[in-house]
């Protein structure tokens, strides 16, 4: 597929075949691609769960899931999901690079980054395995674990405490689904978003 057209075609999927497994070689290439994302000094301080056993996935929806505030219609179909990938982010690994001879900030301090890329360039290796798996013909939805479920989270993965989990991404085969009510917003135009040369 081209890669204008898997842009083009990228969306959240809330809806999964559940009797059609990813095929592991497509696991394998969806976490290649993430691990190919860029990252501040090369520090690449993520770590990835992979979670395509249906004990293991039943054990990150009953740790993850808040009460459900009306929403079961999407919970059920992303349960139906056959393959959960969790991206953590690991801070330690960019303060530990920049504290090498040729970064030179041996304080480790946060206060140095602008914005903490850790998350960002974990972000960015989530939205590698999004594009990737439209690629493959699959489905994928990125979505974010409830503050107040995190420690059950961890307990019931063994999460080290230096890895933070910036969300969590379901894949499988696409069902058919409904349109969330958020896209009746509509994109904003490039003439909304974009200033050149200036802000105003």
């Amino acid at each position: 597929m081209e890669f204008a057209e898997v842009v083009r075609r990228r969306r959240m999927v809330r809806n999964y075949d559940p009797d059609r497994p990813v095929p592991p070689e497509v696991v394998d290439r969806l976490l290649d691609h993430a691990i190919r994302a860029p990252s501040a000094g090369f520090s690449q301080g993520w770590g990835f769960l992979v979670l395509d056993g249906p004990e293991d996935r039943d054990r990150f929806w009953a740790a993850a899931t808040p009460d459900t505030d009306g929403r079961d219609r999407w919970l059920a179909g992303m349960r139906r999901a056959p393959l959960i990938i969790v991206p953590h982010a690991n801070r330690s690994a960019y303060l530990d690079r920049y504290a090498e001879p040729d970064k030179g900030w041996a304080d480790r301090s946060t206060e140095r980054w602008p914005v903490p890329y850790w998350y960002i360039d974990t972000g960015f290796a989530a939205l590698l395995m999004l594009l990737s798996a439209v690629d493959e013909g699959l489905g994928a939805c990125f979505f974010g674990i409830p503050p107040q479920r995190l420690d059950d989270y961890r307990a019931a993965f063994g999460v080290p405490a230096e890895y933070d989990p910036i969300g969590a991404i379901t894949v499988g085969y696409r069902a058919p689904d409904h349109r969330s009510p958020s896209l009746r917003r509509g994109r904003r135009p490039a003439e909304e978003v974009v200033r050149r040369g200036r802000w105003s």
